[in-house]
Order: C-alpha cells, then structure tokens, then sequence
C-alpha cells in the first residue's frame, strides 16, 4: 500500500474495495507500513455479516483481539455484545472493525499517523461493506472516519445516504458504569436508524 499521509486516498480506497473481500484482508495481513505490525501477533480485521445494516468501528485491538484475530472479543466485547442486544440487532445486522488493525504497545491510543496509515484499510472496509447506519465507538473512531470534523455524542449525521452516530466506547460502560444508562438513552433516542 505504501506510506500514506494525509493525502487522497479515494483512488486506493477504490482498488482495494473493488478487488474484494480476500485481498483486501490479505492486504492487511502483509501490512508493515507503521511500527505497530511489528508488535502485533494478530491483525484484527473484522466480524459479523459482510452485508451489515449496522457498522460498528472500534478503536484498536487489545491484548486479547490480538491474540484472537478477533474484534472486540475481550472484556469490551462483552459490553458490546450487551449493547448489540439492547439495540436489537441478530448476527446477520452488523459488522464490527477497529479504526487501526494492529494492537498499540500497551493499549495505548493509536497515534495520528498510525490511524493515517490504516485509515484506507477502514475506508476500503466501509465502501464494501455498504451499510446503512454506522456507529463510531468513541473519539478515536471518529477522528479515523471524519477527521477534523467532531460529531456530538448522540446526534447523528447523515453523510453519502449513511448515518453517522457517535456513542461511547463499550470499555466506557467497564471503567465508568454511570456511562450504561446514558448509553441506553443514548441508543433510544437513535432506535429508528436501525429498526
């Protein structure tokens, strides 16, 4: 893929999408653009239906999505899983990637120019998998997906025919339980862009 910065990535984004699913994934699987490949066992690439109504994007892999492969299958996970219920969504209504496929060194936050380099990876993602609603799970999927542009937790925006709504990181319902009921008003405030 080579080192990108901040630059037009629409013509990659495009290849990449268009080539399909297997190289997409295999494009992630021999990324070594930034340091973060070299300390990860595992890229974390994706779960759930490759037809999603819903998109959920995450920050990164923690320690056990790294030893998995799998997003969200650690202690987050369940959270997520819990809200995925709540929402009301089955197996075949979501997907779920990270905003950065490698783990950070000690679960920090990805760096600007970590989330720049992976970002044609989300794109390529988004543009394939074509949903009709996406959820950015905290600050750091949204600075991956818009940018410089800043969402209000809750109010969504409509961008391309796609919802956009900002919630909270389901690691934010483990380390500040008041979060879970403002996640549920949250979530039904929003109910109608997904049932």
């Amino acid at each position: 893929m080579g080192k990108l910065q901040s630059i037009d990535i629409s013509a990659v984004v495009e290849e990449m999408a268009s080539a399909g699913f297997g190289h997409l994934e295999e494009s992630i699987l021999q990324c070594s653009d930034c340091a973060l490949r070299e300390g990860a066992t595992n890229p974390v690439i994706m779960k759930g239906s490759r037809n999603p109504r819903v998109l959920f994007i995450g920050e990164a892999p923690g320690r056990t999505e790294d030893m998995t492969g799998i997003p969200f299958s650690g202690r987050a996970g369940k959270k997520l899983d819990e809200m995925i219920g709540y929402m009301g969504l089955s197996a075949g209504d979501y997907a779920v990637i990270n905003a950065v496929k490698c783990r950070p060194p000690n679960n920090r936050k990805p760096l600007k120019g970590e989330i720049e380099l992976c970002r044609p990876f989300l794109m390529a993602q988004i543009k394939m998998l074509d949903p009709q609603v996406i959820i950015l799970l905290g600050n750091t999927a949204e600075e991956a997906f818009c940018r410089s542009k800043k969402l209000e937790w809750g109010i969504p925006k409509v961008s391309g025919g796609i919802s956009i709504l900002k919630i909270y990181h389901p690691a934010a319902m483990i380390y500040q339980r008041s979060r879970i009921e403002e996640q549920k008003t949250l979530i039904d405030t929003n109910r109608y862009l997904w049932e």
